[in-house]
């Protein structure tokens, strides 16, 4: 099946996906699911229904690697039709660009050039418009030159008919991590030409380890708004962590089990300048032993629905799947 056919058949269920009606949508709360090569779009689509979310993110395929599988239109045509079903916007899907991808430091420009364009292209074709991207590490060679291959990268991926939004991911300051700040996002963004299909991704782990208190999330957003501007921002990760702020160590933990709280998470879930942005979950399996882990995604995705947090969530997750595998 050729592209053009897909495009035809993504325009012929748009009505169903997208629902004009901002006021009357719920929060758009999602997590992270798996990409298989057996069921792809239509798995991870399942997955995220098994959770009860009405958003999802994932990747194309394994992080660490360049394997992808090809991509079966038939699949994702039928993924669709179940969106449309359970009155998901295909807009607020959301694809993570794997990590291998480097774009802040010299060695393998051309890598990061190709592959980010190779993935930009599944995006595409898969009717998504919003990829995730870690502006990446300078390892050494100092954030400024850093942040001028970013802007490199970027400039040499991005061409006037790219159809997908990049979204820089807000980074904890781990290493030599570029993007650690606001001040640094915004000075990538203004040294792209077609800076309009790069925005922002927000990670609530990431802003709190490299420093930002969220306590006070409304001076956030607006500090954010003053620097970047609120436009930008296209999509929330949702992760409480495991460090205290300022910690630069990224090491996400579950929904109110974590240094930055579920009172304060639920400010960001349910702040009225973020109703119509997707917010989506990457807290960690809990684990039985070495071998076993569990998604905590179904019952977080309660949690936060609830406006109530769960102190027996670790063992409630646990009781569900092991009776679920029995």
């Amino acid at each position: 099946m050729n592209n053009i056919y897909l495009y035809r058949n993504l325009d012929r269920f748009s009505f169903f996906l997208y629902n004009k009606d901002g006021d009357k949508m719920e929060i758009i709360i999602g997590s992270h699911v798996s990409f298989k090569s057996d069921d792809q779009l239509l798995g991870s689509l399942k997955e995220a229904l098994s959770y009860g979310a009405n958003t999802f993110m994932f990747y194309t395929g394994a992080p660490q690697n360049t394997k992808r599988c090809e991509l079966n239109d038939n699949m994702t045509l039928e993924a669709l039709k179940l969106m449309k079903e359970n009155s998901i916007d295909l807009r607020n899907i959301i694809v993570h660009a794997p990590y291998i991808v480097n774009p802040a430091n010299n060695a393998n420009r051309e890598f990061s050039i190709n592959f980010l364009r190779q993935e930009i292209d599944r995006v595409e074709r898969l009717g998504i418009t919003k990829i995730v991207l870690h502006p990446g590490s300078h390892v050494g060679i100092g954030s400024e030159q850093g942040i001028k291959n970013i802007i490199d990268v970027l400039n040499a991926t991005i061409l006037s008919d790219t159809k997908v939004d990049i979204c820089l991911e807000t980074m904890a300051g781990k290493g030599s991590e570029c993007g650690r700040t606001f001040e640094e996002i915004k000075k990538i963004i203004d040294g792209v030409v077609y800076k309009d299909k790069v925005k922002v991704c927000l990670d609530t782990c990431h802003i709190n380890d490299a420093g930002y208190d969220l306590n006070e999330f409304d001076r956030i957003i607006d500090d954010f708004d003053n620097i970047i501007g609120i436009d930008k921002l296209a999509c929330l990760h949702i992760n409480d962590s495991k460090n205290i702020m300022g910690s630069h160590k990224d090491r996400h933990e579950n929904i109110g089990f974590g240094q930055i709280g579920f009172n304060n998470l639920m400010k960001v879930l349910y702040h009225p300048k973020l109703k119509d942005i997707p917010k989506i979950l990457e807290t960690p399996y809990i684990a039985v032993d070495d071998k076993t882990k569990y998604p905590p995604y179904k019952f977080e995705i309660e949690m936060i629905r609830n406006k109530k947090i769960n102190d027996n969530l670790l063992e409630d997750v646990k009781k569900y799947y092991e009776k679920k595998d029995s």
